[in-house]
């Protein structure tokens, strides 16, 4: 089953999303020192700016980041190789798949202060996703 199976299965996207929510949540709280005040500052803003604006920039850039990470998860299942594992070993392709996702998004948002406060976390964002690579590895192998 590929991911754009998985997301048109209303139940299974609304777990998606709730453990993608929870991801991003948990990096953000394990960030420290100065680049992760930084990043918690802007995470907060964020939220602040539009209550509920995490969840639904991950709903809207679900399908894009599937259609960005369905050719690794298929290397991944060509090679025999379990989806997290393959993922945690390929951190810079899957942090690359995500961040020319969400630079194209950034760039054509409406919204001054999110195109703002993603501009001074892009820099440090490389690192922070690779943090994450290795749960949202995860994550796609339960469900797919």
């Amino acid at each position: 089953m590929n991911l754009n199976d998985v997301l048109n299965d209303e139940a299974q996207r609304v777990s998606i999303i709730e453990d993608i929510c929870r991801l991003v949540d948990d990096e953000v709280g394990k960030q420290r020192g100065i680049s992760g005040v930084a990043v918690k500052a802007g995470y907060k803003l964020v939220q602040g700016v539009k209550p509920g604006f995490v969840r639904k920039v991950v709903q809207a850039l679900l399908p894009e980041f599937a259609a960005a990470l369905e050719p690794i998860r298929e290397q991944a299942v060509a090679q025999g190789q379990p989806v997290g594992s393959y993922f945690s070993a390929h951190t810079n392709d899957v942090a690359e798949a995500l961040l020319a996702v969400t630079d194209g998004r950034a760039q054509s948002s409406d919204h001054g202060s999110v195109r703002g406060a993603y501009r001074k976390l892009r820099g440090s964002a490389r690192k922070n996703v690779e943090s994450a690579v290795p749960g949202l590895g995860q994550i796609i192998e339960k469900y797919t």
